[in-house]
C-alpha cells in the first residue's frame, strides 16, 4: 500500500491550481475534498505552479534486453523512462533472441515488473526472427502473461504484401494492431540520409521519401480491405502525413506516431557527419518537419513516440557509413515536444497529454494508463516545471548509452516528479529507487 500523499497547488493539464490526494494507488480526491479526506500522517508536497499530466506512455522503446545489455537493459531503460515522465513503455521486439514467442515477451514483461520503474508492455514480432517470411506466434503472445496487443518488426519493414495482409487478418481475433516500419527495402539499399540536394553534396546515398510513403499507402489500403488496425511507426515525411490524413477521412482504423527528433531536427545536421544524427528513418527537410508538427496538431498523427534507440559508444563514435542508426529519446521527449509544439502555439498541455498519454494508451489497449486526473483513477502522473530550462548532459542520463542528438543543447521544461500508481519514481528531478523512499511529511518541489 502506498503512503498517502497530498499534492498542493498543482495545475492539471496546465489549468487552474488544485490539490490532489494520492492514496492506495489511485487519485483518491481532488480540490477541497483532497484536503478534507487526507488521513492523519499524509505527506504533503508543495507543488504550486507545476503542471500535472497523466503519466506518459511510449509506444516505441528499444530496451535491448535480451541480447544487447551493453547498450541498455530493461532496468536502465525504464529508469530513463521514469526520469522522462513515462509510466508505461512498449518494448520493441528486435532483441536477441527476437521477441517472437510467448517465452521471450514474458521474460521482458517480468523484467519490467522486477525493475519497478514503469509498466513494460512487450511488442511482439510480426514474423519469425523479424525476417519477413513467416508469421510469428501472434496468438500465443496475445494469450501470454504479457498480454501483447502491438506487433511490429520494427527495424525491418514487413515488405511482403501477402504476409502483411495475413498479419492484419490474424490480429483482428484479439483486437491487436500491426505497427509497421514503413521502408521499402529496395528503394533504400545503402541509404544513409534523406535524399535531396544535401545528400548529393555530402556524397551520402539518399533515402527517398517515397520509400516510406509507398508502404504507408499500400498498408492503409490493406488495413481497410481486411478491416483491421494499422499503426504507422515514426512517420517522417509530409507525404506520409497526407496519406494518413486521407485514410482517416475514409473512416479506416489507422493511427500513426512521430518521434520528438523528427519534430525538431532537420537533415541539415548531417552536414556535420556526426553519427549522433544518423537515424532510421532519417532526419528530413524543414518542410517535412513543419508538416509533421501540423499533422500532430490537427490529429492526423495520433501520438508522439520516442523510438528510444540506445547504442554503445563504439557503435556511434565511428565514421558515418559504419555507425548504427538511432537516438536516445526517453529523457528528452517532453522537453522537445514543449519546444516544438507548446512554445510554437501548436498544442496546449491538454493536447500534449492527449498525444503522449491518452492516445498511446488507447492504441496499446492499456486500461490503467492515459487516464484523466480525476478521483478514482490510477495515480499515474508526471509533474512538469514548464518554466525551467536545462542543458542536456549525456553523462547525466539514466540510460546506459549516451547517443543523444541533444547533447549540450538547452531545452525547455523539466520533469520534477513521476508517480507510478501513487508511488514516486522521480522526486525533485532525482530517481527514487523502488521501495526505498517516501516524500518528507512536509516539503516543496518548487
Amino acid at each position: 500500500m502506498n503512503h498517502p500523499l497530498l499534492l498542493k497547488g498543482v495545475r492539471p493539464l496546465g489549468g487552474q491550481p488544485t490539490d490532489l490526494l494520492l492514496r492506495d494507488g489511485v487519485i483518491a480526491a481532488t480540490g477541497a475534498a483532497a484536503v478534507a479526506e487526507a488521513p492523519a500522517g499524509t505527506s504533503e508536497l508543495d507543488v504550486a505552479g507545476l503542471i500535472a499530466l497523466p503519466g506518459l506512455v511510449d509506444l516505441h522503446t528499444h530496451l535491448r534486453e535480451p541480447g544487447r545489455e551493453d547498450a541498455e537493459t530493461v532496468a536502465s531503460g525504464t529508469k530513463a523512462a521514469a526520469m522522462g515522465g513515462f509510466t508505461a513503455v512498449h518494448a520493441m521486439a528486435n532483441t536477441d533472441p527476437v521477441a517472437d514467442t510467448a517465452g521471450v515477451v514474458e521474460q521482458v514483461w517480468r523484467l519490467g515488473r522486477e525493475a519497478g520503474w514503469c509498466d513494460v508492455h512487450p511488442v511482439g514480432a510480426v514474423t519469425v526472427g523479424i525476417a519477413g517470411q513467416r508469421l510469428a506466434e501472434l496468438g500465443a503472445m496475445a494469450d501470454s502473461a504479457a498480454h501483447v496487443r502491438i506487433f511490429s518488426d520494427d527495424g525491418h519493414c514487413v515488405s511482403d504484401a501477402v504476409v502483411m495482409r495475413r498479419a492484419l487478418e490474424y490480429v483482428k481475433a484479439f483486437d491487436g494492431v500491426i505497427a509497421q516500419h514503413a521502408q521499402e527495402p529496395r528503394l533504400t539499399e545503402g541509404a544513409q540520409m534523406n535524399e535531396g540536394q544535401l545528400s548529393g553534396r555530402l556524397g551520402l546515398a539518399g533515402w527517398p521519401a517515397v520509400a516510406e510513403e509507398a508502404i504507408v499507402a499500400r498498408d492503409v489500403l490493406l488495413a481497410a480491405h481486411v478491416g483491421s488496425r494499422l499503426h504507422v511507426c515514426h512517420v517522417s515525411t509530409a507525404g506520409s502525413v497526407e496519406i494518413i490524413r486521407w485514410a482517416k477521412t475514409k473512416g479506416w482504423d489507422v493511427t500513426a506516431e512521430v518521434t520528438p527528433h523528427h519534430l525538431l531536427l532537420t537533415d541539415e545536421l548531417a552536414a556535420s557527419y556526426d553519427p549522433l544524427f544518423k537515424v532510421n528513418p532519417p532526419l528530413r527537410s524543414a518542410e517535412d518537419v513543419q508538416a509533421l508538427r501540423e499533422g500532430l496538431a490537427d490529429g492526423a498523427v495520433d501520438a508522439v513516440a520516442t523510438d528510444h534507440a540506445p547504442h554503445p559508444v563504439e557503435d556511434k563514435e565511428c565514421e558515418w557509413s559504419a555507425a548504427a542508426m538511432g537516438m536516445l529519446g526517453l529523457e528528452t521527449a517532453l522537453s522537445v515536444v514543449q519546444e516544438a509544439m507548446i512554445d510554437t502555439g501548436l498544442l496546449d498541455w491538454a493536447g500534449v497529454a492527449d498525444r503522449m498519454s491518452t492516445r498511446p494508451a488507447a492504441i496499446g489497449r492499456l486500461r490503467g494508463q492515459g487516464r484523466p486526473l480525476s478521483a478514482g483513477e490510477p495515480a499515474n502522473l508526471v509533474l512538469v516545471d514548464a518554466d525551467a530550462r536545462r542543458t542536456v548532459r549525456p553523462l547525466g542520463l539514466a540510460s546506459l548509452s549516451r547517443n543523444t542528438p541533444f547533447a549540450d543543447r538547452e531545452l525547455p521544461g523539466r520533469v520534477v516528479a513521476t508517480f507510478l500508481r501513487g508511488r514516486p519514481t522521480v522526486l525533485d528531478g532525482q530517481a527514487v529507487e523502488p521501495g526505498t523512499a517516501r516524500p518528507a511529511p512536509v516539503g516543496s518541489l518548487r
